[in-house]
C-alpha cells in the first residue's frame, strides 16, 4: 500500500471522510518554532490533503499529514475547511515549477512539491473540487499554468469531439438524405419518361399498322 492510500485509511476513513488528493511536500522557508512545540520527534514527511465527508451536505477540508521518521503511521495536524482558503499561487504560469503558497484566512504556508507533476495534479483536483463544493467565496487562483486551470480540459475535449462527430455525422446523413432523394427524384423522371416512351412508341405502333 503507498503513502496515500495508508493515509486515506488511517486518517480519513475512520471518519467517514474520503481523500479526493495529495501532494508531498517540504517547506520554502523553515518556520522557527520552539524545541517543545516540535516534541523533539525529528524528521518527517509532510502532505497537503484534499477530502471531502461521505455525509450529506458534503464538506471539503484541506488536512495537514505528518509521518515522522521511524513511524508508520501518520499523524493529522492542522485542517482548514475549503471555505478557508483564499489564495492558491501557482508561483510561475510559464513553467512546471513544484513551488506553491496556499492562503487560508489564519494561515499562509511556503511549499515545494516533491515532483512538478505531482503539484499540477493536485491543483487541478483542488480546483475542480472548489467549482464543485464552494457555491460563493471561492479561491483566487494565481500564476496557475491553463492545464491546471483546466482541470476538466480532457473531459471538455473529449465532449467537444463527441459533439464534433454528432454533427459531422448528422450532416452526413442529411446530405446522403438529399443524394437520396434527388435519386429517388432522378428515377422517378427516368420511369416517367419510359413510360411516356413507351406510351408514345405504343402509339406509334399502332398508326403504323393501320
Amino acid at each position: 500500500m503507498n503513502a496515500k492510500s495508508a493515509i486515506n485509511k488511517e486518517i480519513f476513513a475512520p471518519h467517514d471522510e474520503r481523500m479526493l488528493g495529495a501532494v508531498q511536500v517540504k517547506r520554502r522557508t523553515k518556520k522557527k518554532i520552539p524545541f517543545l512545540a516540535t516534541g523533539g520527534q525529528g524528521e518527517y514527511l509532510t502532505y497537503i490533503c484534499l477530502s471531502v465527508t461521505n455525509k450529506k451536505p458534503a464538506q471539503a477540508s484541506i488536512t495537514k499529514v505528518k509521518q515522522f521518521e521511524g513511524s508508520t503511521s501518520f499523524v493529522r495536524r492542522t485542517q482548514w475547511m475549503l471555505e478557508q482558503l483564499r489564495q492558491v499561487n501557482g508561483i510561475d504560469p510559464n513553467r512546471d515549477s513544484p513551488e506553491f503558497d496556499l492562503l487560508f484566512e489564519n494561515a499562509f504556508d511556503q511549499w515545494v512539491a516533491s515532483t512538478a507533476s505531482e503539484k499540477c495534479t493536485f491543483f487541478q483536483i483542488l480546483h475542480h473540487t472548489c467549482q464543485r463544493y464552494l457555491t460563493d467565496k471561492k479561491p483566487e487562483f494565481i500564476n496557475c499554468q491553463s492545464k491546471i486551470m483546466g482541470g476538466n480540459s480532457i473531459l471538455h475535449s473529449a465532449a467537444d469531439s463527441v459533439t464534433s462527430a454528432v454533427q459531422k455525422a448528422s450532416q452526413a446523413l442529411n446530405e446522403r438524405g438529399e443524394r437520396l432523394g434527388r435519386a429517388e427524384e432522378k428515377t422517378e423522371e427516368l420511369k416517367n419518361s419510359a413510360q411516356q416512351f413507351a406510351e408514345t412508341a405504343h402509339k406509334v405502333r399502332f398508326w403504323w399498322n393501320k
